[in-house]
């Protein structure tokens, strides 16, 4: 295959997947909103629950997105080193955002600093974003697409503490941050904690943690027991769907980490709103794309 037919062919398979995307929440994420209404005893709380699936409801009976912020872009891809068409998956992408934008249609979020200028097309200055990992000996690319919203970016902080401080710190500052900005996050969240050695690795961490399919742990036994402890703390602060008084203020936490240097401990917080809109599809050698987390759903 030359390479414009890759790239033309790639585009436009992700321009139908990205509609998808938007248009319907995968299905762990669907099962645990389910859940998270059964928690919940009062009467607004499952008022609330109820309009999230009318909504969504709605959303997939007239193929549109399920929320009016749409957001930004992010793609997240595991491109296998033998995958014959690395050259052309960004250029790919780009495009494939600008049709999207007009065809599904994406709100025009888009506006690069210093020019002050929305866009109009979600696509600018390092947007859409994305993210390399390169898996060696491996000839497949595997895109995780990623809607972020505005309310989402709002809560997202990194800081430094010293090991005096201890582990602690950590806690606490992730309670600040769901229990402060994150209210605007449209709750129940998925929060993503990234541990690391510095604010960059450990803000890069947490939002590949929060990309996780829910139900998977951190691979460490004591990962995944901050994760659970840190989940039903957050359960305790009585914050529930749209922030307003509940049970179930996080779906889940997920961890990443990272080693860090002997004098640092780095924290970085990101948060999901219950339109987590997040999906993975994989493409072969030869462009074959095989999609997951979307039970019946064809592109």
């Amino acid at each position: 295959m030359q390479k414009e037919e890759a790239e033309k062919k790639l585009q436009e398979t992700m321009e139908k997947f990205m509609k998808l995307v938007s248009i319907r929440l995968p299905d762990d994420v669907l099962e645990k909103l389910k859940e998270c209404r059964d928690k919940e005893s009062s009467d607004m709380q499952k008022v609330i629950y109820d309009s999230y699936f009318e909504n969504l409801d709605v959303a997939i009976k007239e193929q549109r997105p399920c929320c009016q912020d749409t957001g930004l872009l992010h793609f997240y891809l595991k491109a296998g080193s033998e995958f014959p068409y690395l050259g052309v998956v960004e250029e790919a992408l780009r495009k494939a955002t600008r049709n999207a934008t007009r065809d599904i249609p994406l709100r025009q979020n888009t506006v690069n600093f210093f020019e002050e200028r929305n866009t109009k097309d979600n696509t600018g200055e390092r947007i859409p974003w994305i993210h390399w990992d390169i898996v060696p000996d491996d000839d497949h690319l595997e895109v995780c697409t990623y809607y972020a919203g505005g309310g989402c970016c709002l809560p997202g902080c990194a800081k430094v503490f010293t090991p005096f401080d201890g582990y602690g710190a950590i806690v606490k500052y992730v309670f600040d941050a769901v229990a402060g900005l994150g209210v605007n996050a449209c709750p129940p969240l998925i929060v993503g904690v990234g541990l690391g050695t510095n604010v960059e690795n450990a803000a890069v961490l947490s939002k590949i943690a929060y990309l996780r399919p829910l139900g998977t742990h951190h691979p460490n036994p004591k990962g995944a027991k901050m994760e659970r402890d840190l989940c039903d703390g957050l359960n305790r602060l009585g914050i529930g769907a749209q922030g307003l008084p509940g049970k179930v203020a996080a779906m889940e936490v997920h961890i990443e980490s990272s080693a860090r240097h002997t004098a640092t401990i780095a924290v970085g917080v990101n948060v999901a709103c219950y339109a987590h809109r997040r999906g993975f599809i994989t493409f072969d050698r030869d462009l074959k794309a095989t999609i997951r987390g979307y039970r019946g759903a064809e592109l």
